[in-house]
């Protein structure tokens, strides 16, 4: 597979090349130059193909000929070791619970394969590479622990203080090793300009080999069209309009659901559930597209006011505003509408939602009054017990922490805390 960058101002590359620079020469997010749908036998077998098979046959296309089957086939055994069940809350409304990974998160997944490619990748190099990372909260623990102890990567996490969960600010903080937490005095936003300013920093890139783990790179973008498959296998005998709503920050788990979309996975629609960072929401009533600062919520991982995958969204639908529209529909929620929909959930569900979760169950619920002929999926991408402070007070229940949590919770935060990019580019040189 080639691919190109949507700057359209540099050569087209290998996916190893993508995963290794995370950026393209002229800064653009790299994107798949062919895309070939699925045969009709795959979907009418589906039923009879484990997780690891779909994720096989779905992503193997993008990554070929540099990474060989057998190897690519070990990489995803190792990626998919949890499960991603599908819990109905009525006839209309389910939910794809992404939260039963390590950090117990959805970016597990695409954290976890990206790791294990750079790995392959790096196996006979002798020179270190840097991954570069800005997280809003969930996408660096997962990046953490995707990539503790791979050999000749050292991770650098830059997070806003005092803007993640304090469970999460633990999974970033305490796994030493090869991670190191940058605690940044300011927004996700800055974080994230600070992250694309270091890509653009000639000193830094003579010196260093940078990479990002965000969802600008492939790697980390990608694997996540597997989320799509999975609930599509556990639904499609019992609902034909399976339509998504999913809680959305940088856009890129909504962008990989289209391109499963792209591969033919009949998906009749999609919704971008928003917080009040509502850019794309904006968009899709205006058709003007204006970036805007981050605002603070109680689902802190979708505080961007900037997603880097929009330009990926356009680039699927040809930038044609009409086509884009006809396949998202997107809702903004308040802070107050997402609690008032956690304790709904709980009350007439007994199923406890994490704020983001609440958030894409809003967007499904919202959709459904003018299309109640549809079964919407909301994402639930986050355990529940990684925003314990915000959930107790709504629910008034005492909950139980997993594994995953207790094993962070009493360690020791280690950060190192920086006000700019001036304390960014020292700590890299150093």
């Amino acid at each position: 597979m080639q691919y190109y960058s949507l700057n359209k101002k540099a050569p087209n590359t290998s996916f190893k090349d993508c995963v290794i620079k995370g950026l393209a020469p002229d800064k653009g997010l790299y994107f798949p130059k062919n895309i070939s749908a699925l045969p009709k036998t795959f979907f009418e077998n589906i039923n009879d193909l484990s997780y690891s098979e779909i994720a096989f046959e779905t992503i193997k296309q993008f990554v070929e000929p540099d990474i060989p089957e057998d190897v690519l086939k070990t990489i995803i055994e190792d990626t998919l070791s949890f499960d991603f069940p599908v819990v109905k809350l009525n006839d209309h409304i389910s939910t794809l619970e992404l939260f039963h990974g390590p950090t117990m998160a959805f970016k597990d997944v695409g954290a976890r394969f990206m790791a294990r490619c750079l790995e392959y990748f790096n196996k006979n190099n002798k020179e270190e590479v840097t991954v570069l990372v800005a997280t809003s909260g969930d996408t660096g623990s997962a990046v953490a622990n995707g990539f503790l102890g791979v050999k000749n990567v050292n991770v650098v996490i830059l997070y806003p203080s005092g803007k993640v969960s304090d469970i999460q600010e633990k999974q970033l903080t305490t796994l030493r090793k090869n991670i190191t937490a940058l605690e940044v005095n300011g927004t996700f936003d800055d974080c994230q300009d600070m992250v694309k300013r270091a890509f653009l920093d000639e000193e830094l890139t003579r010196k260093m080999q940078l990479t990002s783990a965000n969802s600008i790179n492939v790697a980390r973008w990608l694997p996540q069209l597997f989320y799509f498959f999975f609930a599509y296998k556990q639904l499609h005998n019992k609902h034909k309009n399976i339509v998504f709503s999913i809680p959305s920050g940088n856009f890129g788990n909504i962008c990989a659901g289209m391109m499963a979309q792209q591969l033919g996975l009949p998906i009749q629609h999609f919704i971008a559930s928003n917080n009040e960072n509502n850019v794309v929401t904006k968009y899709l009533q205006s058709q003007f597209y204006r970036p805007k600062p981050s605002v603070q919520t109680i689902s802190n991982a979708m505080d961007v006011g900037n997603p880097s995958n929009f330009v990926r969204m356009q680039e699927i639908y040809k930038n044609n505003f009409e086509t884009l529209k006809a396949n998202l529909s997107s809702y903004s929620f308040t802070d107050a509408e997402t609690k008032t929909a956690i304790q709904e959930i709980y009350t007439n569900y007994n199923y406890v939602a994490d704020p983001h979760g609440a958030v894409g169950y809003l967007g499904a619920k919202a959709y459904l009054k003018e299309n109640p002929d549809t079964h919407c999926v909301f994402l639930e991408t986050a355990h529940p017990t990684k925003f314990l402070d915000i959930v107790e007070n709504v629910i008034d229940v005492k909950m139980k922490l997993p594994k995953q949590i207790k094993s962070v919770i009493d360690e020791k935060k280690v950060s190192i805390k920086i006000n700019n990019y001036k304390g960014l580019k020292t700590y890299l040189l150093k």
